[in-house]
Parts: C-alpha cells; structure tokens; sequence
C-alpha cells in the first residue's frame, strides 16, 4: 500500500488520539519531544496503534503504544503559564529536601525516581536541590549526570513552551543560584 493512503487511514483511524502527527510532548527522563508518526504494528499476533516519537535533544525514536500514553507518562508540554511555578520551585530553599546528611547513593536514587515521573516539578526540585548541594561540596559522578540531566530536560521544555532560545533559559537558571556580592 502507498505510504500517502497508509498515513491517510491512520490519521483517520486516530482522530480521537491525543497525539496528532507533528505534536510536541514530554517523555519522561528524555523531555521533548515530536511525534513523527502512528503506525499501526503487529506484536505478538495483535495489531496495535503506535506513536513513533523523536527525543529532540538526541533524535532519539521511542515508540509509545498509544493504550500506554498514562501509564509510561508521556504529556503535553508543560503550559506557559506555569512556567512562574516551576521556577518558584527551583527557588525555593527547603529544609527537608535531600541534602547533605544523606549518602550519595540514597540522593541518587531519590533524585532518579523524580526524574523519572515525568513531571518538570519534581525536575525542578532534583535541579534545585544538586545546584545547592554543588555549591557546598563536588557533586558524585552520579550525581553529576543527574544534575545535568536536570537541566537539560528544564531548558529543553522551559523553552519550547516559552518559544525562546535555550541559552535564555539556561541564563535564567543559573541566576537563580548566584551568590549576592
């Protein structure tokens, strides 16, 4: 079959997706990314409906079964108006979040079972609270790769819900963690 018919019986088929072809969305602990296509695949003897997304930050292609898009987390972007309560979070100085007083190890897995719900928040919190823990002491090589996964997935979604360039966000970020002179 053409590929024009095949993507034409598709698109209708998924009309009352949530997903359309060409849309934005956030796949947890690999951020943003485009929906390219929705194939339809045979696994196991069943026919099931696909999203095939493209991570922008890697090119990176995941397929999303389109009865799984709760479970597995994947959602819009974050919208633009809450943009202000991701970075109160970030601001934010709290006493109970992980610190010091805890092994390294313990904050990573922590740090790691945030990232993965998907949710900018808890990104925001595990940035937050490693940017803090780094200007006290050298972060863990762990620890390291969180952080800057962190800021990567922030500065990638905060600036295509913004429509702004990555350094902007980035600059903004860093200044929320700059000492006064």
């Amino acid at each position: 079959m053409e590929k024009k018919k095949i993507k034409a019986i598709l698109t209708t088929r998924n009309k009352s997706a949530r997903f359309q072809i060409g849309d934005l969305a956030v796949y947890p602990a690999h951020g943003v990314g485009r929906i390219e296509a929705i194939e339809t695949r045979v696994v196991n003897g069943e026919s099931h409906d696909f999203y095939i997304m493209k991570v922008l930050e890697n090119d990176m292609l995941i397929m999303i079964p389109t009865w799984n898009v709760e479970s597995v987390g994947l959602r819009d972007i974050i919208d633009k108006k809450d943009i202000p309560k991701v970075y109160a979070v970030i601001q934010s100085r709290q006493e109970d979040s992980l610190g010091e007083s805890q092994t390294w190890n313990r904050r990573y897995r922590e740090y790691m079972e945030k990232i993965k719900t998907g949710s900018l928040f808890d990104v925001a919190e595990v940035f937050r609270d490693l940017s803090l823990l780094k200007s006290s002491k050298d972060l863990s090589f762990g620890e390291r790769k969180l952080f800057d996964t962190a800021h990567t997935l922030l500065v990638k979604e905060l600036s295509t819900a913004r429509h702004t360039d990555e350094q902007t966000i980035a600059a903004e970020l860093e200044s929320f963690f700059v000492e006064p002179s």
